[in-house]
């Protein structure tokens, strides 16, 4: 049998409804280039630009193994990793899937790879956040960030399987899901191993590996992924992790926000997790010098000060208990909207 690459198009492939070969693609993706909207447009350069000779795409990468940069995928990895999909997660040719992901990025790319090399019946439509809304349509696969689940929580039963990435899901959510009659997996991702190399039910701690991937620590606990189907090169992460066995790892927090109070290594990520349901405005926590402790964590509230319920820190353990809380009344932000936890930190 000969090995599949990018040039294949499933038989079994649809888009919106309709058959396409490649050379049907193509043709798609001109008219989308030059009559498509601001959303139609990506999706015309992508298929322009996996059909062409190049055997690589050059995609942005997520930051997270350091500053994002452009970096260059191979399309024969990108088709690896959608085999991978299909094995871990029993998708079949035919099978029904709906991509509300932006294609200008590796995730809303991967799920058009993954309808053609699997023989998946696809819609396409506009990313938006509330991706289920007058859709009655019912789908076997669906891709999701959090903000769209949260969104789409009664139409859920609509769907077989979905796999969230993008960002972390909190608490909140989490209870919300496992109660949903839908498979729903919280996926481990980057751009740098062409999306997912792990998923978990949510519900549950431990991720499990995708095929032909193994995992190890280096000396900061930091998960280091073998990938070569998808990568040459041993992937260095900065993501604190325990590893439960050989295939699967709990995921504990970034090392670089790690926080070192009395001797104790304290996990900002968890103890948001914990404090999201109980605050209403924006907030983080933080370490800051402190000469009993090295650090003691701070607890900074967006917005005007005001009196905190005596239950908010009853999630939390004792040594994830903030010292003190800090109300700013607005937060430095990116571009992108994202905080900027140090610039702050120096402030106060």
């Amino acid at each position: 049998m000969n090995k599949l690459t990018y040039k294949n198009v499933h038989n079994r492939f649809k888009l919106n409804g309709f058959h396409f070969s490649n050379e049907d693609l193509c043709r798609v993706a001109y008219s989308y280039i030059k009559e498509g909207n601001e959303n139609e447009k990506p999706v015309g350069d992508f298929i322009l630009d996996w059909f062409d000779e190049k055997p690589y795409l050059e995609i942005m990468t997520s930051g997270t193994t350091g500053k994002p940069k452009i970096i260059r995928v191979q399309k024969q990895a990108m088709v690896n990793s959608a085999l991978a999909t299909g094995d871990f997660f029993e998708l079949q040719p035919g099978n029904s899937a709906l991509n509300c992901l932006p294609v200008k990025y590796i995730a809303g790319k991967m799920m058009f790879v993954r309808a053609f090399i699997l023989g998946l019946d696809m819609d396409f439509v506009e990313p938006s956040s509330s991706p289920m809304n007058r859709n009655e349509n019912n789908y076997d696969f669906v891709a999701m960030v959090p903000l769209q689940v949260e969104n789409s929580l009664n139409q859920l039963n609509q769907i077989k399987t979905l796999i969230i990435g993008g960002a972390k899901i909190n608490n909140d959510l989490e209870k919300k899901l496992v109660k949903s009659k839908c498979n729903i997996f919280e996926t481990y991702s980057m751009t740098e191993t062409v999306t997912h190399i792990a998923a978990k039910r949510v519900g549950e701690k431990s991720f499990t590996i995708l095929p032909n991937i193994s995992i190890s620590q280096d000396d900061r606990n930091c998960l280091v992924i073998s990938a070569p189907n998808l990568n040459p090169e041993n992937i260095v992460t900065n993501d604190v992790v325990e590893l439960v066995s050989d295939n699967q790892f709990i995921w504990l927090g970034r090392q670089d926000n790690v926080i070192n109070s009395g001797g104790v290594k304290l996990f900002p990520e968890q103890i948001e997790a914990k404090l999201l349901a109980k605050i209403p405005n924006r907030f983080f926590v933080a370490g800051i010098p402190d000469e009993k402790l090295g650090k003691k964590l701070i607890l900074f509230i967006e917005g005007n000060e005001y009196q905190t319920k005596s239950s908010l820190y009853d999630d939390l353990n004792k040594f994830e208990k903030p010292k003190e809380i800090k109300f700013i009344p607005h937060f430095a932000e990116t571009e992108t909207g994202k905080i900027k936890r140090n610039e702050i930190v120096v402030l106060y």
